[in-house]
């Protein structure tokens, strides 16, 4: 298969300057776009949250080693784990993707609470979060990532 190009459509403007794994959901951010998305937002004003995707420029470049298994946060108190059993931003392809709070949509900017990207991030697309497609009801998670995510929020 070839290389993909993609384009980000805006950049994350916050206070955040710095990877952290904790404290995402006081964070405010803009979601500012690119010019020629201007009115890309139209509508999303009437959505409680959307779904972000974004691209973490500031993992590693392709070189890195990602392995297959490990401990989520190299944490000794962790199972040994699949690299796609976590959430982890060291990954094959270092894409994130964040449910957040809708604070305000405006022509050129999106206003979100708890994303978890730090400023200048790339975002690769919006989408509204639409209950029917985006929720499980009675998800099973595993015990250890309610330890793990206990204070990401």
């Amino acid at each position: 298969m070839k290389n993909l190009t993609v384009t980000p459509v805006a950049h994350v403007v916050n206070n955040v300057n710095s990877p952290v794994d904790s404290g995402w959901g006081s964070v405010e951010s803009r979601i500012v776009l690119e010019p020629q998305w201007r009115g890309a937002l139209d509508g999303l004003d009437q959505f409680s949250h959307v779904v972000i995707l974004t691209f973490l420029h500031q993992i590693p470049g392709a070189d890195r080693v990602v392995p297959a298994q490990r401990r989520p946060r190299g944490r000794d108190d962790m199972p040994l784990l699949g690299v796609f059993s976590q959430r982890a931003r060291v990954r094959p392809n270092p894409i994130g993707v964040t449910a957040c709070s809708v604070e305000k949509a405006g022509p050129e900017e999106l206003i979100v609470r708890g994303l978890d990207a730090i400023n200048g991030t790339p975002v690769l697309d919006i989408k509204p979060y639409v209950p029917i497609f985006d929720r499980i009801e009675s998800p099973t998670v595993p015990s250890w990532a309610g330890q793990l995510f206990a204070d990401y929020l």
